[in-house]
């Protein structure tokens, strides 16, 4: 009989090597990222960024079965509040992403709200909260996308509260949910993320657990947090400062959110991801490996 704690999948993602770009000689290269992932214990694993990872799908099989590796997800960053002006472009890059993540063997396609500031610069590209006309394009735009996903490539969507996006804070996190239907729209729970935004993740998956179809496990420093938050810092500068930290060093504690994710009963992904951009390349697998035990001590 399945227990309900092996019932969450544990991978890791490129983000905890440093890797947030296609192309970027400040990260390691693709083929050292799927050695040392496997390495450090991990079986599943997210693509990254579209063209990290090699988007032809045998050599994608090829190299992911030779280290014993499988896909969980692909993802995308959209401007769906944009409404249906933005949906063309949108699309075209969606389905990319989405037929390489079909036929790698994954299930869900990871959906992350675009910037209002420049994650490097901090300029500041639109409005920070959105307008109500922008809300209910950011709803049905989206419920468009989860619907011709699932219809066209058998995907789940699942929508990342993310820092410095608009969706982000609990009353931001609660009114998206309140507006899309629950049959398309699930959340992936970025518990570091929500944190930074000062948001509860135990009350959130207690709250609204039939929502959560995927998890990020990641966790803030409290102290760089207060500093970023009194300083106004972006979220690009923020990161270069240490504001996601390897557990269990941080916010929120993991093996309560794991333990009320497993009280679901459901299947989930629980990806690790610490926001490490840039990085030394030799940093990433030490703390990886030290990560896995830890989530082995809390029982995932």
């Amino acid at each position: 009989m399945t227990t309900a704690k092996t019932r969450i999948r544990i991978g890791s993602a490129p983000d905890s090597w440093g890797v947030w770009f296609p192309d970027d000689p400040r990260q390691v290269p693709w083929q050292r990222f799927l050695d040392e992932v496997a390495g450090a214990g991990y079986r599943w694993i997210e693509l990254g960024p579209y063209g990290y990872l090699p988007t032809d799908p045998a050599r994608l099989a090829e190299e992911t079965g030779a280290r014993d590796l499988r896909v969980s997800a692909g993802t995308v960053f959209t401007g769906l509040h944009h409404g249906p002006a933005v949906w063309e472009k949108t699309w075209a890059h969606v389905a990319e992403v989405a037929a390489l993540t079909q036929v790698s063997g994954a299930r869900h396609l990871v959906v992350i709200p675009s910037f209002w500031r420049d994650d490097k610069n901090g300029a500041v590209l639109e409005e920070s909260t959105l307008t109500a006309a922008q809300w209910r394009d950011l709803a049905g735009q989206t419920e468009r996308l989860a619907r011709e996903v699932r219809d066209r490539y058998g995907l789940r969507v699942v929508v990342h509260p993310h820092a410095d996006t608009h969706i982000d804070s609990e009353e931001n996190v609660a009114r998206f949910l309140h507006a899309t239907d629950s049959d398309l729209v699930s959340l992936c729970l970025d518990t570091g993320h929500y944190a930074y935004c000062g948001g509860d993740s135990l009350k959130l998956i207690e709250t609204y657990g039939e929502r959560i179809g995927y998890l990020h496990l990641k966790q803030v420093d409290p102290e760089v947090l207060a500093q970023v938050r009194a300083e106004g810092t972006p979220f690009g500068p923020a990161v270069a400062r240490g504001v996601m930290c390897e557990p269990p060093h941080g916010v929120p504690a993991l093996e309560p959110v794991l333990a009320a994710a497993q009280a679901l009963n459901v299947d989930l992904f629980a990806i690790v991801e610490q926001d490490m951009y840039p990085c030394d390349p030799d940093k990433p697998r030490p703390i990886a490996e030290r990560t896995r035990a830890f989530l082995r001590s809390c029982g995932a």
